[in-house]
């Protein structure tokens, strides 16, 4: 019988065209896809003296999530050096936005053995740390060869990921149970996790809940809604993925809510120009937040009266954007993406609508609406109709908004969970 991980490395190979395909269709609207290449097949340059502690963090949520585990390690262990690798050029954008040179970054290199072999070899890493539901089968393999230990914190898998790494049990199980630790959002999580194979694996729950809105982010919100005038009522669109915009923009013309300043911000930045090419199409006014400090954006103003929508076309901001917001919208959730992280919201004091589809953030919405900062719709058309009520009803909208502070302190503490396991696992290579 072939052997799994062989018949799994022969797949790699028979794809490698396609990933330099990709590569390059994705260059087409973020040209940064085309630089430092040669880190993605485990070729690197940059310099360092100190040992490694090591943390793959994906993209942009990933990479925030991690803040607080970043800030302890940097306090814990002042003589080691984190290594925060990337897939996506955005999670690199905003390493460099939040820790600038206290970090070193670079590309994850893609799961072929010589390419994970030879980052294991040039970083040699005391320790590794992937992040939710990063599992990479070589890189795994390799870590176990060269006794790294590796750790999945805020680990979660979703029924559907669950079925999908079921198709390949041997696989997932091998890879599974060579992790040193795993630190599950949820027990819904440990379970799906160690019916797969996985060992030590303790619930800390979710990261997320454990982040403290820079102060940065809190004032830019207030300069924003200064912006968008504080007496329109502003309604945030989060990270909508696509198809959703096209919804939303015709549901909110069919309902009628005096004064409403609709602010939309698209999860990925190729996509700012699609959407303003579909803000132009159906003929609605409106203004891209990155023109607000040009010689032709409002120099200072703020939004006129008859601009509907602001395209949040500015990167690292979403923060912001929510504190401005009376109400948000969390993108992905409306048609079947998964969801998005909505606990950022609530962070600021900013309660939510929610689409029927969260199965990546299924506990967290879930908690949400138990909590009352979140709201559960089915289709656009009653997602506008829920934002008229609330704009109709401040009481109401006070009260979830009040809520939002309690939701997030009774779910913190897994940073402090997931550092027992660090020093867990460092304290075994000592």
């Amino acid at each position: 019988m072939l052997n799994p991980r062989l018949f799994y490395n022969i797949l790699l190979w028979v794809l490698l065209p396609y990933i330099f395909i990709r590569l390059f269709w994705r260059a087409r609207q973020q040209p940064e896809y085309l630089r430092h290449i040669g880190e993605r097949f485990g070729f690197y340059s940059i310099q360092f003296n100190r040992p490694i502690i090591w943390l793959h963090t994906v993209s942009v949520g990933e990479t925030r999530a991690a803040q607080n585990i970043i800030a302890q390690l940097r306090a814990n262990y002042p003589n080691q050096l984190i290594l925060l690798t990337h897939t996506t050029p955005t999670g690199r954008a905003a390493s460099e936005q939040l820790y600038a040179g206290d970090v070193i970054r670079v590309y994850l290199p893609y799961d072929y053995p010589f390419a994970v072999n030879r980052f294991i070899h040039y970083f040699k890493p005391q320790l590794g740390i992937l992040f939710e539901t990063e599992i990479w089968f070589n890189l795994i393999h390799a870590c176990r060869k060269s006794k790294t230990p590796l750790l999945l914190l805020n680990a979660r898998m979703s029924d559907k990921s669950f079925r999908g790494y079921a198709k390949f049990a041997h696989l997932t199980s091998d890879a599974l149970s060579n992790l040193a630790a795993i630190a599950a959002q949820t027990s819904e999580d440990a379970t799906r996790l160690e019916s797969l194979g996985a060992k030590n694996v303790t619930v800390t729950g979710n990261l997320k809940f454990d982040i403290e809105p820079p102060p940065s982010m809190l004032e830019m919100g207030k300069q924003l809604r200064m912006r968008f005038n504080v007496v329109r009522k502003v309604f945030l669109a989060a990270s909508t993925r696509d198809g959703e915009e096209t919804l939303l923009l015709e549901a909110m013309q069919n309902v009628h809510i005096p004064s409403l300043l609709f602010v939309i911000v698209p999860r990925h930045p190729q996509r700012f120009d699609e959407v303003a090419t579909l803000l132009k199409k159906n003929n609605i006014p409106f203004l891209r937040k990155s023109c607000f400090n040009s010689k032709n954006g409002l120099k200072g103003h703020t939004v006129p009266a008859d601009i509907q929508v602001v395209l949040g076309d500015t990167m690292g901001e979403l923060l912001g954007y929510y504190a401005a917001a009376d109400i948000a919208f969390i993108g992905g959730s409306l048609l079947p993406f998964g969801g998005q992280n909505l606990i950022e919201s609530c962070a600021v004091g900013t309660p939510v609508l929610i689409g029927p589809h969260n199965y990546n953030f299924a506990e967290v919405a879930r908690k949400a609406v138990e909590a009352g900062v979140a709201l559960q719709i089915t289709d656009a058309e009653q997602l506008f109709q829920q934002i008229k009520f609330l704009m109709d009803s401040p009481s109401v909208l006070l009260d979830m908004k009040k809520r939002c502070k309690g939701f997030i302190e009774s779910n913190c503490g897994a940073t402090n969970k997931s550092m027992q396991i660090i020093a867990k696992a460092l304290n075994n290579q000592s």
